[in-house]
């Protein structure tokens, strides 16, 4: 079972704080046990020597029946039992014991029969100086951590800046701004070294550009493809109203009007593409407005005002994207077919089979359909489109118990 981590554990700048500061403390306490035990072992070895050295001359004199020196005792009271025992064994020793509430290093040897000659040296001043280095260690490791994360931290912090700012350009290309650049001064700069922000930064901008030009160039493509076919259009319906009446005359000008029809989305769709369509604002009651397009497509579509409300909006526009939701609905799904007002939101909702999920996920896509569905996918692409131009918002969603939900949010 993988454990889940918390929401602040994500972000990079956490996490290379994180390795830092165990990386440091690991180092740190590392040096600091060396050198602990480097100085304790030298300082010990020097007391231990001093010690035995003493206790060689204190053995000598007490040998030579002289007056033993200062801290030389026979069997004190205060010897470690351990080091007695090693000195009554014949053997010669050293510990170190607290004294009278003082550290003391003990040095014990053999006298005569079975007593212990003891030599106690004061050990309070090596005792100090390892205590001081202890926490000379702990400082000093203390303050190296410490400006090794304001180190890394600033290391880090511009690496994830300009991550950042590489994420949000590739947001910006995802909403649609294909102008967007990182620009990253790290890749004009060849002289400079590159690093893996600076590649992902250039891939990115490479991206962009590859993916604005073969855009530009479809929709080139469309405005002139459709404005191509309007002349012999125009030319092919004038000689189909000149075919006698019947149905072989009948089915040709069904498909001229096809063909028009689709030529006429296609030149919306490239007006719509290139940026330069323009606003026809005015006060418009929803209601009023959504009632007007039902009619108008002379569908059998329900109307329900929950809440009327009275929008700033182009007429012509708004009812050009209810009409195509309504189209839709009724083309490709199934009755009864809906158009609720809710304030300034409106839904049309059918009861088919719901929309394809890369519509749901990514939106319409001109020129695609799935599901044995027939068209061209132009109707919703230009809802779309002119929700677009209207500064609203169009959402495309499926009901749970079944159908298409198609939403249309006002400012």
């Amino acid at each position: 079972m993988r454990l889940a981590l918390p929401q602040w554990a994500g972000p990079l700048a956490v996490k290379a704080a994180v390795f830092i500061t165990v990386m440091c403390c690991a180092l740190a306490a590392l040096l600091g046990i060396l050198v602990h035990v480097s100085v304790t072992n030298q300082t010990v070895g020097q007391a231990r020597d001093l010690a035995l050295s003493r206790l060689e001359d204190a053995t000598t004199a007490f040998e030579a029946g002289d007056p033993l020196g200062h801290g030389v005792r026979l069997d004190p009271p205060e010897l470690p039992d351990s080091l007695r025992e090693l000195a009554v064994a014949g053997e010669r020793g050293t510990m170190v014991a607290d004294h009278h509430g003082r550290p003391t290093m003990w040095a014990a040897g053999p006298a005569d029969g079975e007593r212990a000659l003891a030599v106690e040296v004061d050990y309070s001043q090596q005792t100090r100086t390892i205590e001081g280095l202890d926490r000379a260690i702990l400082w000093s490791s203390g303050l190296a951590i410490g400006a090794t994360l304001l180190v890394g931290a600033f290391a880090v912090t511009r690496v994830t800046r300009r991550l950042h700012a590489t994420a949000r350009v590739a947001r910006r290309i995802s909403g649609g701004d294909l102008d967007a650049r990182v620009d990253d001064p790290r890749t004009k700069d060849p002289t400079r070294p590159q690093d893996e922000v600076a590649a992902v930064a250039a891939a990115l901008d490479s991206m962009a550009s590859s993916l604005q030009s073969k855009l530009l160039s479809e929709q080139r493509f469309t405005a002139d493809v459709a404005h191509e076919l309007r002349t012999p259009l125009t030319g092919l319906h004038a000689a189909a109203e000149l075919l006698p009446p019947g149905r072989p005359t009948e089915l040709v000008r069904d498909r001229v009007a096809a063909l028009r029809t689709l030529t006429e989305d296609l030149l919306e769709i490239s007006r719509l593409d290139s940026g330069r369509e323009r606003l026809e604002s005015d006060a418009e009651p929803l209601a009023a407005l959504a009632e007007r397009v039902v009619r108008g497509s002379g569908t059998d579509t329900e109307v329900v005002v929950v809440r009327d409300a009275v929008v700033e909006t182009d007429r012509r526009r708004l009812e050009r994207v209810l009409g195509n939701l309504v189209a839709n609905a009724h083309k490709h799904g199934r009755g009864p077919v809906s158009v609720t007002v809710d304030g300034p939101v409106v839904t049309v909702r059918d009861h088919g089979v719901g929309y394809p999920e890369y519509l749901v996920a990514h939106g319409p896509q001109r020129f695609r359909t799935e599901g044995g569905a027939k068209g061209h996918g132009l109707g919703l692409t230009i809802a779309l489109g002119q929700a677009e131009v209207l500064g609203a918002r169009l959402t495309f969603a499926n009901a749970v118990d079944g159908g298409a939900v198609a939403t249309l949010t006002l400012r």
